[in-house]
């Protein structure tokens, strides 16, 4: 009798991690510690190398959907440093009940709208649950131009406590269509959490 529960996609995740070629052994042990055993939903998984100075350094985000939470993990690469000279990972992963998310925007770049429909060629999601907020500021005025009072200032608060980008051209539309998936996917379970 198997124990694998029905639509636990917790094999798909580790194939996606080992097909990065990123630590997989690192990545999924993060990863496997976090999700604590639930069932995982939903996943996306990105791979990207950043630049910095002559190094390429690579970074993996792994976003997990369970019954009950979001998980986020994020490794990164360094090439050592004072306190570790040899080369090292780090990973980090944070887990927010779903309950607490509060926004999944979902940013769609379509070139030539007018052609009729299209697949995105870039898409954007931002997910927000307190955890960090951004303040925009600006002096506020009155519509008077003589007006020379101070109005105390006028702003925004927004939460964009994570956001991820992926492009067709440099993702691939395959990833651009997983994003999409997980987005919805996100956005159903935190409707009815």
């Amino acid at each position: 009798m198997s124990t694998t529960r029905i639509n636990d996609r917790a094999f798909e995740l580790r194939q996606a991690i080992d097909r990065t070629g990123y630590y997989p052994e690192v990545v999924a042990d993060g990863v496997r510690s976090a999700v604590a055993g639930e069932q995982v939903l939903s996943f996306f998984v990105h791979h990207e190398p950043t630049f910095d100075h002559d190094e390429v350094r690579r970074h993996l985000s792994v976003i997990v959907v369970t019954p009950t939470r979001l998980i986020l993990a994020h490794t990164d690469e360094n090439p050592g440093d004072d306190l570790l000279p040899e080369p090292y990972t780090s990973t980090s992963t944070e887990a927010v009940r779903l309950s607490a998310v509060k926004s999944v925007v979902i940013t769609r770049m379509v070139a030539n709208p007018s052609s009729g429909s299209a697949a995105p060629a870039e898409v954007v999601m931002t997910i927000g649950w307190g955890g960090v907020s951004r303040v925009d500021l600006e002096p506020a005025g009155c519509s008077d131009p003589q007006c020379d009072a101070d109005h105390g200032y006028t702003g925004v608060l927004s939460s964009d406590d994570f956001s991820l980008r992926v492009s067709a051209a440099a993702d691939g539309a395959d990833a651009v269509a997983g994003l999409l998936a997980f987005a919805e996917a996100l956005s159903a379970r935190t409707h009815t959490a």
